[in-house]
């Protein structure tokens, strides 16, 4: 089939045009004005912006933690981030310590292939070193695993800053990149035990267990062990401005760091744990916590200037009743927030018409940056022949209000209930077919495993 997308407006990372798009079954095969090839189909999509389909790097689904599973798994998930425009996810392998990388690898391929609605890749999640695991690491790219994590927090997933500094100087001879979950495990726990010694067990003591200064100090100590690797890096979830200028002091000594944050750093603030409804604070809950507005404003700012590089969710969804865990100890509270869902047009409301984003910029930060930094690009993040016909038609004009009762991931509450969001996705087509309609999800568990490369941005 041949569709012929007429009278919309063309996104990319450098800015918008009046362009028609003609696709010929997964592929783009023109961009251009008035097209007059024939096509099967005319779509016509005058008024609507026409956007790369998105891309979230950052999602768990089926994870087993804090003795509990993700409310989403990767059929549900998926579904979730089809309906947000998110066409591609990369999830996290994550073999547990003692556990070799192919186990990890084999168990997410058994988790998500045949079940995934959406195109699909992994990182690989490194919380142990030996010389097992690092002989593994070649079979990894064989595998298209081209990017990696590690941790600077949880004892079960973090492995130090001697096994960090070793893994990244094998991930440098592979070309590889790295992202980090950066706090400071050690003064935390310091904290929780004396919050713990003090009675005080609500969630209000969460974020102040985690403290910006905690997450920026931890900031400063990965990209110190990055410039003695001299290596790349991806601070992951960064939430604050104090983390920011550690990562503007490491681009001003030379080194090339990449920086993600996410929807709700840049629309909540922390005042979400103070409220006295224990399932009200609870749901919110999530590592790091969420900052103060001043914080919101340096994201958005860092983000306009392109210092932050992608924007993804950090999907890792609970039900209120897994969230009720933690009644009387805050550190029992699963971590974690539904957002695939709801990102594009979160992003698109309060940045875009806001004027806090462009246009081309959103697009950089949901598709493009994601595509060039995973190893996607070309074919996924742009809009132009050749690339895979993944494609949002967003409607500037067709407003509605968040309602958890309205979402289709399996979670029964929504962190932006009762916001009104300006315009709304509209279709979102996937490899050249109409994957979502008006707020229904066509596209059944049939989604591709991307085999990636180097990043190349």
């Amino acid at each position: 089939m041949k569709y012929l997308f007429r009278g919309g407006t063309v996104v990319s990372g450098r800015g918008t045009r009046r362009a028609d798009i003609l696709v010929e079954g997964e592929k783009i095969v023109e961009v251009g004005r008035s097209i007059t090839r024939k096509a099967d189909q005319i779509i016509d999509v005058t008024g609507m912006l026409l956007m790369p389909g998105f891309i979230d790097a950052h999602t768990h689904f089926d994870l087993d933690v804090c003795n509990t599973t993700t409310a989403d798994n990767f059929t549900t998930g998926s579904r979730a981030a089809l309906r947000g425009g998110t066409t591609t996810v990369v999830d996290f392998a994550c073999p547990n310590k003692g556990e070799s990388l192919h186990h990890g690898l084999e168990l997410w391929h058994r988790k998500a292939d045949g079940r995934t609605c959406c195109d699909y890749g992994f990182h690989m999640t490194i919380d142990d070193w030996n010389p097992q695991i690092e002989a593994e690491i070649d079979d990894m790219y064989a595998a298209g695993i081209s990017s990696f994590k590690m941790y600077m927090t949880y004892p079960a997933m973090m492995i130090g800053d001697n096994a960090m500094y070793h893994a990244l100087k094998k991930l440098k001879e592979k070309g590889g990149i790295c992202g980090v979950h950066c706090e400071n495990s050690g003064v935390i726990d310091a904290l929780i035990e004396e919050k713990k010694a003090a009675g005080e067990m609500g969630v209000s003591s969460h974020p102040r267990t985690r403290p910006d200064f905690l997450e920026a100090e931890a900031v400063s100590r990965l990209l110190r062990i990055a410039e003695a690797v001299d290596i790349p890096v991806v601070i992951v979830h960064l939430t604050n401005a104090a983390a920011l200028r550690e990562v503007e002091a490491a681009r001003k000594r030379g080194q090339k760091v990449y920086a993600e944050t996410c929807p709700q750093y840049l629309l909540l603030d922390d005042s979400v744990y103070d409220n006295p409804d224990y399932s009200l604070a609870a749901r919110y809950v999530c590592a790091p916590p969420i900052r103060k507005a001043e914080d919101q404003k340096a994201l958005w700012m860092a983000l306009r200037r392109g210092e932050i590089q992608t924007i993804s969710t950090d999907h890792c969804s609970f039900t209120l009743a897994q969230k009720d865990a933690g009644r009387g100890d805050f550190t029992k509270i699963p971590g974690g927030l539904p957002g695939v869902e709801t990102r594009g047009e979160l992003i698109y409301t309060a940045g875009v018409t806001t004027r806090k984003i462009s246009l081309a910029t959103m697009c950089r930060v949901l598709a493009e940056n994601p595509a060039k930094l995973y190893g996607m690009f070309p074919r996924k993040g742009i809009l132009q022949a050749g690339a895979d016909a993944d494609i949002v038609v967003y409607d500037p004009l067709a407003d509605h209000v968040i309602r958890a009762a309205d979402t289709v991931a399996n979670v029964d509450y929504n962190p932006y209930e009762g916001f009104t969001t300006r315009g709304s996705i509209q279709q979102v087509w996937l490899r050249g077919r109409l994957a979502v309609e008006h707020g229904t999800v066509l596209a059944g568990p049939d989604g591709k495993y991307i085999l990636r490369g180097k990043n190349c941005l």
